[in-house]
């Protein structure tokens, strides 16, 4: 009997990781195609190996609206500010090459034709898109610090993967 059960959970647990896998192929594949401006960070780990921490420019833009915003969202205990740990979506303007830029914050009403929906993350008062790290095969580092751009598959609600990075003219970095 137990080990039905065993069996049984094994195989829902399977399931739900199969749909996750499923989910995320469909969006890298139906995904709009947007980027995210660099800004400035150390670029490397001795402890985790070989990667790019990452931040953007439009988080930095971004976050003092977030600090001004009256969101219950974004309000703490007894009504005090707390950015430590909030979600929620920017409205980001896209200019003709997809490069997205902060206008507001997502006050859900539909977006222009030359805005799309970027959904965020804060931790720890940092903002944050996707990931904060970009890991990279040991020895390649050096391609990769010409890196100016995140490439993004954003999804309609706004969900974004990141899927490589890019140069200043949004080369591929070889």
């Amino acid at each position: 009997m137990r080990s039905a059960i065993a069996i049984v959970a094994c195989a829902a647990i399977l399931a739900l990781i199969d749909f996750s896998i499923a989910g995320k192929e469909r969006h890298l594949e139906s995904g709009r195609v947007v980027y995210l401006e660099l800004a400035p960070v150390d670029p490397r780990s001795l402890m985790q190996g070989d990667y790019m921490a990452l931040r953007f420019r439009i988080a930095n833009d971004a976050q003092p609206s977030m600090q001004r915003s009256d969101s219950p969202v974004r309000r703490g205990f007894f009504g005090t500010r707390d950015l430590a740990t909030a979600d929620g979506r920017i409205v980001a303007a896209l200019d003709a090459r997809s490069i997205a830029t902060f206008r507001r914050l997502d006050d859900r009403s539909a977006p222009a034709a030359d805005e799309i929906l970027l959904r965020y993350r804060v931790r720890e008062g940092m903002v944050k898109f996707a990931t904060n790290a970009f890991f990279f095969q040991e020895g390649t580092g050096k391609r990769f610090e010409r890196a100016r751009y995140g490439e993004f598959r954003v999804a309609p609600d706004g969900e974004v993967l990141l899927t490589g990075l890019r140069g200043v003219e949004l080369d591929l970095l070889k």
